[in-house]
């Protein structure tokens, strides 16, 4: 679904002097699978998601979406198809509906009403019931919030997801059923996910291909389990050792 080849980002800091973000970045993202990404702050996850629905553009090497360079694809078309949630869910001012139905008016075609099967089919998918639909949107829990903000990415029914750092605001609770959600998403909708996190315990429980980076560079790739449980190089042992963000 999602293939990257060598795949570079160079960027020119204040100094005129060059710096490379991401250095021969290569993997495939499937169907039905989740690829999670870790790695160190500052090592290019974030730089890397931003990528794939053309937020950034690489400076060398190829993405392809089904076989096709994304750049010879409209940016706008390429957002339909690989649907982006931020970290930090954002809600407009107005009804769980209206949020909802949010990209439709971006691509300024009829919006689905509250009783249609789109709207109905979307709630159920992130498990929020359809009598949150009058709800206003900002008066939810954070979980809540970023359900909503899921059921907006796929409303549009899209064929890849992109998540960066999803759980980083919500307890464990909500995060684990959010790590629920996401892997019966994936399965029923045949979405290529690639999930950005620092939540070591959600990439145990969602991971099918992970990925450790670390210096814009793949360091490791394996299965999720597998690679967390018997990591093969010192640099990815040393940061599975380090305490992490909200641990003590």
């Amino acid at each position: 679904m999602v293939r990257l080849h060598t795949v570079g980002v160079s960027r020119t800091n204040q100094d005129g002097k060059s710096a490379q973000i991401l250095h021969e970045i290569s993997f495939s993202a499937l169907q039905g699978e989740i690829t999670v990404i870790v790695g160190p702050s500052g090592s290019g996850k974030s730089t890397l998601l931003r990528l794939l629905n053309r937020l950034e553009e690489p400076s060398e090497g190829s993405i392809l979406l089904n076989g096709v360079d994304i750049r010879e694809l409209d940016p706008l078309a390429v957002r339909r198809r690989v649907a982006m949630v931020l970290q930090k869910p954002f809600m407009f001012e107005g009804t769980v509906l209206f949020n909802v139905q949010q990209p439709f008016r971006y691509r300024a075609v009829p919006a689905p009403d509250g009783g249609s099967r789109e709207i109905a089919r979307a709630l159920d998918l992130v498990g929020l019931p359809t009598k949150l639909l009058q709800r206003d949107a900002r008066t939810l829990s954070g979980g809540e919030q970023q359900r909503v903000s899921l059921a907006r990415a796929l409303i549009s029914s899209p064929q890849v997801l992109l998540l960066d750092e999803p759980t980083s605001a919500l307890d464990r609770p909500s995060s684990d059923r959010f790590a629920l959600i996401l892997r019966d998403i994936c399965r029923l909708e045949r979405l290529a996910v690639l999930l950005v996190t620092h939540d070591l315990r959600l990439a145990g429980q969602c991971a099918d291909l992970l990925i450790y980076l670390e210096g814009g560079k793949i360091i490791e790739e394996g299965k999720g389990a597998e690679l967390l449980s018997r990591p093969c190089s010192e640099a990815f042992r040393r940061f599975l050792a380090e305490p992490k963000e909200g641990e003590e």
